[in-house]
């Protein structure tokens, strides 16, 4: 196991954590130990992420959980390092979680954790996106770090239920990578996207969020 020191958090990180966290604070401690020695380890984050862990990674994707409706089905697609997918399970325990992740060592570091760390909200599906919109239906689809809208929403929109919505993190090219998801958010009835900061009243740097609802069939 990699030796590399857990970062603690700095005073605004750990203000931000327990806020968000709550009484579950110690599960979002033991999942950031997880990312920076075994999720090293099997390659899912690079050693210099180490000393970013809380503020670039959990705290980063943790701010959306307000956003998640209460007792609601999510599902994170291309979950990887539980990115946003665990850090929404630990700050949300009322919601079910699906994690999609079709890389068999990347599902095995998934299950390890959610074992270690005693996660009962959370289910792994390995498979890929397009694969599994029969046994998938959520109110909320989260993705980060997995592919441009274009492509993105082609993967994400069929999971929802009808009137669900995708939560997209994503970074400053959100407006441009709308502009060339256009036909693709048509095609599958989605409103107008919205970009959102969220998070600015407790991260130095807040969480750019695209946001697109799913057009209600008996609104079509």
């Amino acid at each position: 196991m990699t030796e590399a020191p857990v970062p603690d958090p700095t005073e605004q990180e750990r203000r931000a954590a327990e806020q968000l966290f709550g009484e579950r604070l110690p599960l979002a401690e033991g999942f950031v130990r997880h990312l920076c020695t075994t999720g090293i380890d099997h390659g899912l984050l690079g050693p210099r992420e180490v000393p970013r862990m809380w503020s670039r990674h959990v705290l980063n994707c943790a701010v959306l959980a307000p956003e998640l409706p209460e007792g609601g089905d999510v599902a994170d697609v291309g979950s990887g390092a539980g990115l946003p997918g665990l850090a929404l399970a630990i700050a949300r325990p009322d919601v079910r979680m699906s994690l999609i992740e079709p890389m068999e060592r990347r599902v095995d570091w998934l299950s390890e954790v959610v074992a270690d760390l005693g996660l009962d909200n959370v289910d792994i599906i390995r498979g890929r996106a397009e694969d599994v919109t029969d046994e998938v239906m959520a109110d909320v689809v989260t993705a980060r770090a997995v592919s441009a809208l274009k492509k993105l929403v082609p993967l994400t929109a069929p999971l929802l239920a009808d009137d669900g919505q995708l939560l997209l993190i994503k970074g400053r090219s959100a407006a441009e990578e709308i502009e060339t998801a256009a036909k693709a958010i048509r095609r599958f009835k989605l409103r107008a996207p919205a970009v959102e900061l969220l998070g600015e009243d407790l991260l130095e740097e807040p969480t750019t969020v695209v946001r697109i609802r799913r057009v209600p069939a008996s609104d079509s």
